[in-house]
């Protein structure tokens, strides 16, 4: 189904699982889609798992303005919360996790408790000149592959998408490249509107609005590898009137795409425990 959002975006919304139990909304990372989850959610067995491709990605609409501040990223999810029916629990990767938490500050009790792997919720400190590498690397993506085939054998032979697990990437590959008449793929968010998110993701607030976020949060890192959402991670809990770390040192900043399975089962024991539910 398709929801209407701010700007004129339109927020398609996928179910990713058959599960009859308490709703999860499932939130992708920057150049990320929906569906590219699919393998994590269909690890619930619990809660049924619903997901919007956000503003730009996957079969989403880019916004009328042009701009991606990352305020109509928490516009789409307060959009599929508001079809669902709140509260509901929330799943959110990188991009994904600074949307759910931007959302529930503004609108508490959205969400009954959130997941959070590694969100782009930085501390003041940091300034938009720390993201320069991955708005040019965005810039330069590759735009057109000869078959879906072709794209897959692409990704899964460099970083950091080769950390993905298969079936993953294929899922990823499989929505965010649309199927050209003569069998090519031709990648659906262009290259400088993945690097405008970029370029707008340390230029939000919502660090400054984390004592407004009310429900349990679980904040899960990878290992410490450089990357910045791993290392700030921490700070984002203390930030959080009711969080919690959680560790995953043998995994890294896709790790719900590298181990979809493990990672799936370990969200869902998670935000049931943290509402106290045994459902």
């Amino acid at each position: 189904m398709e929801l209407g959002s701010t700007a004129s975006v339109r927020v398609p919304l996928f179910r990713l699982n058959d599960r009859d139990g308490p709703a999860v909304l499932v939130c992708h990372a920057t150049g990320f889609n929906a569906l590219a989850y699919g393998p994590t959610a269909r690890a619930f067995e619990r809660l049924q798992a619903w997901a919007p491709d956000l503003r730009g990605h996957g079969d989403a609409s880019s916004p009328s303005t042009d701009r991606y501040d990352w305020d109509g990223f928490a516009d789409d999810v307060a959009t599929a919360v508001d079809w669902l029916d709140r509260p509901l629990f929330g799943f959110g990767h990188s991009m994904g996790g600074a949307a759910l938490l931007l959302a529930e500050s503004r609108r508490h009790g959205s969400f009954r408790a959130l997941y959070c792997w590694e969100p782009i919720v930085y501390p003041p400190r940091f300034d938009s000149a720390e993201n320069s590498p991955l708005v040019a690397r965005s810039r330069r993506r590759r735009s057109r592959f000869d078959s879906l085939e072709d794209a897959v054998a692409n990704f899964a032979a460099k970083p950091p998408l080769d950390a993905l697990h298969a079936d993953a990437l294929r899922a990823y590959v499989e929505h965010g490249f649309t199927r050209e008449l003569d069998g090519s793929r031709t990648l659906k968010m262009p290259g400088p509107e993945e690097a405008e998110v970029y370029r707008m993701s340390l230029r939000h607030e919502t660090f400054s609005r984390l004592s407004e976020v009310r429900c349990p949060v679980i904040v899960a890192r990878g290992r410490r590898d450089g990357g910045a959402a791993a290392e700030v991670a921490g700070e984002v809990v203390e930030a959080l009137p009711d969080g919690r770390l959680e560790r995953w040192d043998e995994l890294g900043h896709f790790g719900p795409l590298e181990d979809p399975a493990r990672v799936g089962a370990a969200i869902e024991g998670a935000l049931l425990a943290a509402v106290g539910a045994v459902e």
